[in-house]
C-alpha cells in the first residue's frame, strides 16, 4: 500500500471551482482508501495498492485525470507524488526563508519537461527569480507579490507545461507532507 499525493493543475482559479468534500468522494467513488484534502488548491492524499514507478502508477495517474474531467467538466491534469517523497523534497528546500520572498516548490511529473524549465528558467538570468533543479522539483524563490510577472513566473505559465507541472507554496507542501 503506497499513501499518494494527487497535485491538481488550474482547480479553484480560471472558473474551475472543485469544493474539497466533492473531490474527496470522487476519490473515494475510486477506491481509494483514507482519503483526505488539504486546503482548497487541489491536493488529495489517499491510499492505493499501486508501487510508484511503475506502469501502474501511470495508469493510476491516467484513472485519475480521466475520472476529475468526467465529474468537473474541465481538463484535468494531476502530478502525482509518493507522500514521503512531498516531506523530503519539502525538507531539501535550498534557499534561505526571507519574509519578503514567496518560496515554491514546482512539482513535474516528466523529467524532461523539468530539465527544459530549468534550463530556459537559467537563460532568462532574471535576478528576481531564484531557481534550482531538484529530484522531480524545481526550487523557486521570488519576491512575494510577483507569483506572476516575474521572468521565470511568465516561463512556468506557458501552455506548453500545464499538462506535466503545477507548483505549490512551500508551506503547503509542508502541509501536504504531514497530512
Amino acid at each position: 500500500m503506497t499513501r499518494w499525493v494527487a497535485l491538481l493543475r488550474g482547480v479553484n482559479v480560471g472558473g474551475v471551482a472543485v469544493r474539497s468534500a466533492d473531490l474527496a468522494a470522487l476519490f473515494r467513488e475510486q477506491g481509494f482508501g483514507q482519503v483526505k484534502t488539504v486546503l482548497a488548491t487541489g491536493n488529495v492524499v489517499f491510499d492505493a495498492d499501486t508501487e510508484p514507478a511503475t506502469a501502474e502508477a501511470t495508469a493510476l495517474k491516467s484513472l485519475i485525470e480521466t475520472a476529475l474531467s468526467e465529474r468537473f467538466g474541465y481538463d484535468a491534469w494531476i502530478v502525482l507524488v509518493p507522500q514521503q517523497d512531498i516531506a523530503r523534497r519539502a525538507s531539501a528546500y535550498p534557499f534561505e526563508l526571507d519574509d519578503a520572498r514567496q518560496p515554491y516548490i514546482l512539482f513535474g511529473s516528466d523529467d524532461a519537461v523539468l530539465d527544459e524549465l530549468f534550463d530556459a528558467a537559467q537563460a532568462l538570468g532574471s535576478p528576481e527569480d531564484r531557481i534550482a533543479r531538484g529530484d522531480g522539483v524545481l526550487y523557486w524563490s521570488l519576491p512575494k507579490g510577483r507569483s506572476t510577472d516575474t521572468p521565470v513566473a511568465k516561463l512556468v505559465a506557458k501552455a506548453k507545461y500545464r499538462s506535466t507541472t503545477t507548483n505549490r507554496n512551500l508551506r503547503t507542501v509542508e502541509r501536504i507532507a504531514s497530512a
